[in-house]
């Protein structure tokens, strides 16, 4: 009998304290977690998502990285130690005023050469999933070699970097804020890769539209953008970078290459890295965010203006010839896609 009475009063409490730690749990979420905001509810700006399905995604409003890196990596980006004449920085041939180019077919070199193809934007690539046009390098880290040590660039090599960075007392002690080991080739490299990084310029017009402002763009704009896709040009420009996500070979209707005459060895593209014949002239796609900005276009800097460059994608790449109201409409979508850098149009600065 005293069992049975004991069996029942340790149930009792045992209901009591399920019902305790419930209540306790139902109030704690009460006071500390509120219901999330309805997608309606939430300004147009401040969405981080797409939520008209289309093949390109919006750029992301923030991505977390570490500022006091971020910070040491634009000094290293504007810093001319790091070339073998101190002549030339990163900032030289990528300047974020313009697009995040030189708007030169090719670049002036540290020894008064030029590079061997046009300086793609160094704005976003850090969507871009290999990095060159060739797509040599698969890491940004990886990719800060290639300038650094190329005598068609910067022409320096990683003990004369490391050397002079070291003898200056500013560099030393942000690095040694920074990182345990502080100057180093792979700290360097990490510093910098970090402000590449945040070189994104998410909240385009086209991105606004992506997330639900669709008075975002014009109607022409929108009919711009529909031929972009009627057409096929999306094949290849798609994905958060409108571009930068796969190869494609230059020239797969009509022998661009023939056609312009002059072959150089950075026409064969990606065959000179896998020495594969079937990456003959197979380049990695470019991404088309703030391409208004970044003429002339393609890896050979050949074209100057964006009325060309679609023609000649039509052409060469679709087998169409396109009117001129076609090629002024899809200008007209392609100039949607630039977007901010630090809140304010790349366009205004």
């Amino acid at each position: 009998m005293k069992l049975f009475e004991a069996t029942k009063k340790f149930k009792r409490f045992y209901l009591i304290a399920i019902v305790i730690i419930v209540a306790g749990l139902a109030i704690a979420r009460s006071q500390f977690f509120t219901p999330a905001p309805k997608l309606s509810e939430i300004p147009v700006q401040q969405r981080a998502i797409s939520i008209i399905k289309e093949p390109i995604q919006p750029i992301p409003l923030h991505i977390d990285l570490n500022l006091n890196k971020v910070a040491l990596g634009e000094k290293l980006f504007n810093e001319t130690k790091l070339s073998h004449n101190n002549n030339i920085s990163c900032a030289s041939c990528h300047n974020l005023k313009t697009g995040g180019t030189d708007n030169l077919v090719y670049s002036f070199s540290t020894s008064g050469t030029f590079t061997l193809v046009n300086t793609p934007t160094i704005f976003n690539v850090g969507f871009n999933f290999r990095q060159f046009w060739d797509g040599r390098s698969e890491t940004l880290e990886e990719q800060i070699d290639g300038p650094l040590n190329s005598s068609h660039e910067m022409g320096s090599n990683w003990p004369e970097i490391i050397s002079k960075l070291k003898q200056d007392p500013n560099y030393v002690s942000t690095f040694k804020q920074l990182y345990q080991d502080s100057i180093t080739r792979e700290n360097t490299k990490d510093a910098l890769a970090t402000f590449m990084r945040s070189l994104y310029t998410p909240n385009s017009r086209f991105d606004k539209y992506l997330r639900g402002d669709t008075n975002a763009i014009t109607n022409e704009e929108k009919k711009g953008y529909s031929l972009f896709k009627n057409y096929g040009c999306i094949s290849c420009h798609q994905g958060i970078n409108v571009g930068g996500n796969m190869f494609q070979k230059f020239g797969i209707l009509n022998d661009y290459f023939a056609n312009r005459g002059n072959i150089t060895k950075s026409d064969s593209g990606r065959a000179n890295i896998t020495q594969e014949p079937s990456d003959d002239r197979v380049f990695k796609v470019p991404s088309l965010r703030n391409v208004e900005l970044t003429a002339p276009y393609f890896h050979d800097g050949s074209t100057k203006s964006l009325e060309n460059a679609v023609t000649v994608m039509a052409k060469y790449q679709l087998g169409r010839t396109l009117s001129k109201e076609e090629i002024a409409l899809i200008i007209k979508f392609l100039k949607t896609l630039t977007g901010e850098y630090q809140g304010k149009s790349l366009s205004s600065y």
